[in-house]
């Protein structure tokens, strides 16, 4: 068995809670980790067969439209608990702001001021949802991971509104 890479592994964890096709484990990665690791639908039906050849999920019921179930496998599991136990290694930020912000000299006045108005709206939607989920945690996990999100989004926002206005 190769070693794990993050996007199986949040495939893996999804698989924890029970069988799932390839849509409804995009719609969970986005619901469950959409404001702190992104899983696209590319990677996800990428990363399936790979997992299941490699014997970490097996085909489960063929749904509607072709669409096809995966469930995790022992071997799935086994490989799962070594990753979540193993050295998490660098973070790596992924931000599409972030770059757009490196390369913003290349926009004009009108668009900059654009691109900072809608990442400040979508971040303060982002803040609002991630001040949700910290009331709506269960469990202290959950509820630092929603704190993480709600420090994201303050984060970004103060970015944005350190930006001068051209």
């Amino acid at each position: 068995m190769s070693e794990l890479n993050a996007t199986a592994a949040a495939l893996l964890g999804l698989l924890q809670d029970g069988p799932a096709t390839g849509g409804q484990l995009v719609a969970a990665a986005e619901e469950r980790f959409g404001a702190f690791f992104s899983v696209t639908r590319s990677q996800v039906y990428r990363e399936l067969p790979a997992l299941a050849k490699e014997g970490l999920v097996r085909l489960g019921k063929q749904g509607p439209r072709s669409s096809q179930q995966y469930a995790i496998a022992a071997a799935g599991k086994k490989a799962f608990k070594n990753w979540l136990t193993s050295e998490s290694g660098p973070d790596h930020l992924r931000s599409p702001l972030i770059l757009r912000l490196v390369h913003a000299g290349s926009l004009t006045a009108k668009q900059r001021t654009a691109l900072i108005d809608s990442a400040r709206a979508a971040y303060g939607l982002e803040l609002d949802e991630a001040k949700a989920a910290v009331k709506a945690a269960e469990d202290p996990y959950t509820k630092a991971v929603a704190e993480f999100g709600q420090a994201h989004a303050r984060a970004a926002l103060k970015l944005v509104d350190a930006i001068p206005q051209a």
